[in-house]
């Protein structure tokens, strides 16, 4: 007694959808969110070692070292931190000027990215909106440490990605086991 109006019989084997077929190849992707939901200074050092060295003046050009390192990692459903990691040490032939080490962080929301897109999204783009901030912090604790403002040239956080992807790629090679910066 197969009634086609509740679908049950052979009405229903005609009336059943795949749910796979209702996604049109055509179809748009819901669109990508990203929204900025904080920032922070994460960790924050500068010092000073040699002042009393440096009293009558810095004498010549100190040498510059710099360093920079990107991070990310999940803190929750659909939450990020991403993290710059600056060093700056400044020498000359009287010792260390000056040691600045800062972590500059973000939280970012980030919803309906493909899961191949998440690790270069969190290691380029969200680096690149946290930097303005790192540069203009560096320049004022530099300038506030008694020495002219470290203002950083704008970094190319996409050549840095991929110089870490062909690192990691040589390491596996080699068998070192280098694993990613960013943490689950």
């Amino acid at each position: 007694m197969a009634d086609s109006k509740n679908g049950k019989g052979k009405a229903a084997d005609k009336a059943v959808p795949d749910k796979s077929a209702q996604a049109k190849p055509g179809a748009t992707p819901p669109p990508v969110h990203a929204q900025v939901v904080g920032q922070y200074i994460k960790d924050l050092s500068f010092e000073n070692p040699n002042v009393e060295k440096l009293i009558d003046g810095p004498g010549e050009n100190p040498n510059l070292k710099l360093e920079v390192n990107v991070n990310a990692k999940r803190v929750g459903t659909d939450l990020y931190e991403s993290a710059i990691d600056f060093k700056a040490v400044a020498t000359n032939k009287l010792g260390t000027i000056y040691d600045l080490e800062c972590v500059y962080a973000g939280l970012f929301r980030i919803q309906n990215l493909p899961e191949e897109a998440l690790e270069p999204f969190l290691l380029i783009n969200c680096p690149s909106i946290l930097f303005p901030f790192l540069r203009r912090l560096v320049a004022d604790i530099t300038r506030e440490g008694g020495f002219p403002p470290l203002l950083l040239d704008p970094i190319d956080f996409s050549s840095l990605f991929v110089r870490r992807q062909q690192e990691m790629a040589g390491q596996s090679v080699v068998g070192d086991g280098g694993a990613p910066k960013l943490k689950a």
